[in-house]
């Protein structure tokens, strides 16, 4: 089996340093934006500013992301950091979303907030 890690090659310049992020970046980018599709999902299924934030469901992500990052040979700290930092960002982007939506007509206000 292939570790991500292992398909790192070994740079010797800062241009291919900087090549190799650009090609990642051109792949993590779209995930990215298909990830916060599913956020506005999100906030209209929840349809509720208190449920926006879900403790547990955080705890499942990052436990689920340091497996992943051991099994890639990747730091599992640094990618809980991340995961964290984007959730983060995230929660806030469902918050907007919600408001949007609900500015819009496009989902109910609930009585709950």
């Amino acid at each position: 089996m292939s570790r991500a890690i292992d398909k790192v090659p070994h740079c010797t310049t800062m241009t291919e340093v900087r090549q190799g992020v650009n090609a990642l970046d051109d792949i993590l980018v779209p995930l990215l934006v298909q990830r916060s599709g599913f956020m506005t999902q999100a906030a209209r299924v929840k349809n509720d500013a208190q449920l926006v934030r879900d403790e547990a469901r955080i705890q499942a992500v990052v436990d689920r992301v340091r497996e992943r990052a051991v099994a890639e040979g990747g730091d599992p700290a640094l990618i809980e950091q991340l995961y964290r930092g984007m959730m983060e960002l995230f929660i806030a982007y469902e918050h907007q979303e919600l408001a949007r939506q609900r500015a819009e007509g496009l989902a109910p206000k609930s009585g709950q907030e």
